[in-house]
């Protein structure tokens, strides 16, 4: 007597199926990645800019508590001896000795996170080990005796009512890691006209190629930078201050036309 197949019997995918099963779903991944990096960079935009608000928001509350007086970015510039430092230390200090002792940490409810870009991963050794850096924000030396502007000619600020260009003049920058040196993230002028110029602080590149800035109106926004010297600073042999923009001309120049106002420069 003959027996059949049971019913029940299971046929098991061959070796050339699974290849093509796995083939298929690393196709799929391929394609979906860069939508998720995009939504990812997009998210740490959005909260980017929600930081730059807050640090504005704190900045004017301490302005209004102060008869107009602002924190300055380092010492010196109008009325220094009246007004507060923004912070001490560098970036890779304890938050304790730098971003905690800050006449502005009060107005936005002590909050760390405020300083800091959430799509700046560096860190700094303390202990041993490995932490997050304490923050990626530095301010306009604009706020200070604005020395490499040069002031003179060109205009610094120590009250909020004397800022001429609220709207297009930022306060807060997001610094490139490897250029944090102080608070303060300075700019050379750089005219329309000029055909040559110098980047003395680098900002930062994150959000495909974008740093965020805060104004004095209070809003902010993702600049996004056009040259490579400017976007590529910290790889390669691009890693010096004060140096010339090359291809980031036309980057130097926005920088500067929204940073204050002098003479051929309205």
């Amino acid at each position: 007597m003959s027996t059949s197949l049971s019913l029940n019997t299971k046929r098991a995918f061959t070796l050339i199926e699974l290849l093509v099963v796995i083939a298929i779903i690393a196709i799929l991944a391929g394609m979906l990645l860069p939508s998720l990096g995009k939504a990812k960079s997009k998210s740490q935009g959005i909260k980017c800019m929600n930081n730059g608000k807050q640090m504005m928001l704190a900045w004017r509350l301490y302005a209004e508590d102060f008869e107009g007086l602002l924190v300055k970015s380092l010492d010196g510039g109008p009325e220094a001896s009246k007004r507060a430092l923004l912070v001490a230390g560098s970036a890779s200090d304890n938050p304790t000795n730098t971003i905690d002792k800050s006449p502005l940490m009060v107005y936005m409810g002590n909050s760390r996170e405020v300083w800091k870009c959430p799509a700046d991963r560096t860190s700094r050794i303390e202990a041993g080990k490995k932490v997050p850096r304490v923050r990626s924000q530095s301010m306009s030396q604009v706020f200070d005796s604005g020395g490499w502007l040069p002031s003179p000619p060109y205009k610094t600020y120590g009250r909020v009512d004397h800022i001429e260009r609220p709207t297009q003049t930022w306060v807060m920058v997001d610094e490139h890691p490897d250029s944090i040196n102080d608070a303060a993230c300075a700019v050379q002028i750089v005219l329309p006209g000029a055909k040559t110029g110098n980047i003395i602080d680098f900002p930062a590149s994150y959000h495909n190629g974008a740093a965020g800035f805060s104004f004095a109106d209070g809003h902010s926004e993702l600049h996004q930078w056009k040259g490579s010297k400017i976007r590529t600073f910290g790889k390669g042999g691009n890693t010096g201050l004060n140096v010339p923009a090359g291809d980031s001309l036309n980057d130097a120049k926005w920088w500067s036309s929204v940073t204050t106002v002098g003479p051929n420069f309205p």
